[in-house]
């Protein structure tokens, strides 16, 4: 009877024991439970995603609240799994980014441009000037263009001259003519015949000393030849060189005037080695005026010299291109500006990249405020833009403003993590 009431003692004591554990197992299961019915798995640091605890409260090390990891998933406040977020990443909460003036841009894909800007010297083209010289030999008589710099006409007079050698060959055309005449009444062919070619030969002579045909006609319609000989100018623009006065002696190795076109002319531009492969035949330019107040004119590169200045380690580079007004004259000074295209490349604002000299860092937006601090490698920078040439892909977010503070407050908390590794083990 005592062993039947020992056991049922024992029986009571086990419902007991029983009844309590699954009481005490609620209410440990209500307490890991938030106000949303999440079940709460721990705690973490959301600077430091290694550092975890099994209750709420404050991170040891810099300060900052703990927040929740559930058992269905990533916390909406803004946490990460720790297998998600990179090596070396950093969490920056927006209020925090907003105070510290944090923006983002995007990593941009597409052709970029540059220029590059020197100095330019005017001087004339070279195909469009002319000098006057006589194929006579005699003396001027009289000169109509007499100062350098006066302007001229095609066909305009500018000088006559006298020559006996002219004078005869008109008569001797005059003698022709009047042979020929006679010739045709001739009953033989070849008499005909024989004063037709004399005829010619001193017609083409006079055409061969430059005598115009409406001299010609007029030499064989009055019967007279012309004593003074009219020479005129084979082109229009400006004399840019006078050798020719009255009672002066020419020979057909006299330059009697220099005479240039200014319409068009040519800049000399000094173009260092090191720019020069980008720059091709062909391409087009700016011509840019130092007083700024004129506007610029268009130009095209027409010829690019094959040597090197060895004291200045530039190259000649020559450009065509119109003058209107004559805004340009010769040794004058202009700048010159080339517009540089290149293939498509990745590129960011200048301002994205921390430069430290012997690397490149440019912080990524990976969301929910993680920043990660990626190396990369910046190719030519273009304007207040830069290009990369490794490390990026098109599209992703970027740190644009605020960069230098990023990577302080990275090496901060960096220097913090370090300082509390063991604390936090």
């Amino acid at each position: 009877m005592t062993v039947m009431k020992l056991l049922k003692l024992l029986a009571l004591l086990a419902l007991l024991a029983a009844t309590f554990a699954s009481g005490y197992g609620v209410r440990a299961s209500k307490r890991t439970a938030n106000a949303t019915g999440r079940r709460v798995l721990y705690y973490v640091d959301p600077m430091h995603p290694s550092y975890k605890s099994d209750k709420p409260g404050t991170a040891p090390d810099c300060g900052m609240t703990l927040e929740p990891v559930y058992a269905d998933g990533p916390a909406t406040s803004g946490a990460r799994p720790q297998a998600a977020v990179p090596a070396g990443a950093i969490r920056v909460p927006l209020e925090r980014q907003q105070l510290i003036g944090v923006k983002f841009t995007t990593v941009e894909s597409g052709g970029t441009s540059r220029s590059i800007r020197t100095v330019g010297r005017v001087t004339f083209d070279e195909t469009r000037v002319a000098h006057v010289h006589t194929r006579i030999e005699g003396w001027i008589e009289k000169v109509f263009v007499d100062f350098t710099g006066d302007v001229v006409k095609r066909g305009e007079p500018m000088l006559t001259i006298y020559s006996p050698e002219m004078l005869a060959s008109q008569q001797e055309l005059l003698l022709a003519a009047r042979a020929r005449d006679l010739m045709k009444a001739n009953p033989l062919a070849s008499a005909a015949e024989h004063g037709e070619s004399l005829f010619d030969a001193a017609r083409r002579r006079l055409q061969l000393w430059d005598l115009s045909e409406d001299q010609i006609q007029q030499v064989l319609g009055s019967g007279q030849p012309i004593r003074s000989i009219t020479v005129h100018a084979p082109m229009g623009g400006f004399v840019t060189e006078r050798k020719a006065f009255p009672n002066q002696k020419v020979t057909p190795d006299s330059d009697l005037y220099t005479i240039t076109d200014l319409s068009r002319i040519w800049i000399m531009a000094d173009v260092f080695e090191s720019d020069i492969t980008a720059i091709k035949l062909g391409d087009s330019a700016h011509v840019l005026f130092p007083n700024g107040g004129t506007p610029s004119l268009a130009a095209r590169v027409n010829y690019i010299q094959p040597q090197v200045d060895p004291m200045t380690r530039t190259l000649k580079v020559r450009l065509d291109a119109n003058n209107p007004g004559m805004r340009m004259k010769p040794d004058m000074f202009v700048n010159v500006e080339f517009a540089i295209a290149t293939a498509a490349q990745l590129t960011v604002p200048a301002e994205s990249v921390l430069d430290t000299g012997d690397r490149q860092t440019v912080f990524v937006d990976l969301g929910d405020g993680y920043l990660e601090p990626r190396q990369v490698v910046v190719g030519e920078r273009y304007g207040d833009r830069v290009t990369i040439t490794r490390g990026l892909a098109a599209g992703e977010r970027v740190v644009s403003s605020g960069t230098f503070l990023i990577d302080s407050e990275s090496q901060l908390k960096a220097a913090v993590s370090s300082m509390g590794a063991h604390r936090h083990d």
